[in-house]
């Protein structure tokens, strides 16, 4: 059996098909069905001719047909505008498919900007990563949190011990007090590292997730330039007869109207790819300073360096009193 295109059987089988159903909703929608050649059954699906009862003839008098008013005009008008727009929709799926299956088995060609793309995969690979750094923050969040509930149950065992055992009232004294001093410099710090985590979860689900979307919608417009440009070179391969020259001029309008499209949004990325660079050296110079202080602060028992870090970044820490809501209940 011969090898058959895809684009001929696709329009063979396929849009073919296709076509004409949305031929077949247009005369529905437009003129809609004709009641007055509706016949109903009476006895069922296996009942006789006699039956079906004519709904066009009866003992009464038929009446003629009401002209359509203005509202039936308008309803048409309605009726031919989805029609269009589902066909225009049609065209453009098709087109756009068949592009894209021929560019994935080798025998379409593609077009290509390679510093941009390079910027984009660098971009797709850097969301992964941070993605993976704001999951090990949420961890290490969840990790001080419980170790802060421990050393505060601890402190609170060692200075009830304290006051029920009189011999040894000063080692578990100094013990609760320990244990309330770590305490606090834990809740300092975990208030930083929890600004560190939401400050980088803004910048992957907002920022870089903002870009991405523009990218997705400049690669769309991509794959629509290059259809409607093979679609040009096609027809302008062809015969050229006076039905042709048409059809060739209004390809080229559509061509162009793609290729401005994708030219918009080729900018647009690039744009947003510089914002974005920019952005995250901000944004990430500010937290990875704040992270590298905060930690080594708590680290070094250095209470007045961790106050004075998150002073530095404006960073406010829940009231003493407040037992809710914690810290990793508001991440």
């Amino acid at each position: 059996m011969g090898t058959v295109k895809l684009g001929s059987f696709l329009k063979t089988m396929g849009w073919s098909r296709c076509f004409c159903w949305i031929l077949d909703l247009q005369q529905v929608m437009v003129s809609g069905p004709n009641l007055n050649e509706t016949s109903i059954v009476s006895g069922g699906y296996g009942g006789s001719g006699d039956g079906l009862i004519p709904t066009g003839s009866g003992r009464h008098p038929s009446h003629s047909t009401t002209p359509a008013g203005p509202g039936d005009e308008v309803a048409r008008g309605i009726a031919g505008e989805k029609f269009d727009i589902v066909k225009k929709w049609g065209i453009n799926t098709y087109k756009c498919t068949k592009q894209l299956l021929s560019e994935r088995f080798g025998r379409g060609s593609r077009t290509v900007d390679l510093e941009l793309e390079l910027q984009i995969e660098l971009l797709r690979e850097t969301k992964r990563k941070y993605e993976s750094v704001l999951q090990l923050g949420r961890a290490l969040t969840a990790h001080l949190y419980s170790l802060l509930q421990t050393q505060h149950a601890l402190g609170d065992a060692f200075a009830d011990l304290s006051q029920k055992s009189p011999e040894l009232q000063e080692e578990f004294g100094y013990n609760a007090e320990t244990q309330k001093l770590l305490c606090k410099n834990g809740e300092t710090l975990l208030g930083a590292v929890n600004f560190f985590v939401s400050s980088i979860n803004t910048l992957v689900t907002k920022t870089m997730e903002d870009t991405l979307m523009t990218v997705k919608q400049y690669e769309a417009a991509r794959l629509e330039y290059d259809a409607y440009r093979t679609d040009l070179e096609e027809l302008s391969l062809g015969p050229r007869d006076a039905g042709t020259r048409g059809r060739l001029e209004s390809a080229q309008a559509t061509f162009q109207a793609h290729r401005d499209k994708y030219e918009k949004l080729r900018g647009d990325v690039a744009i947003k790819l510089k914002f974005l660079e920019e952005n995250k050296i901000k944004v990430m110079h500010k937290q990875l300073l704040l992270f590298h202080n905060a930690v080594s602060a708590y680290f070094a028992g250095n209470q007045k360096q961790l106050e004075q870090t998150l002073q530095q970044f404006n960073i406010k820490l829940r009231p003493p009193g407040a037992e809710k809501p914690s810290w990793l209940e508001e991440q």
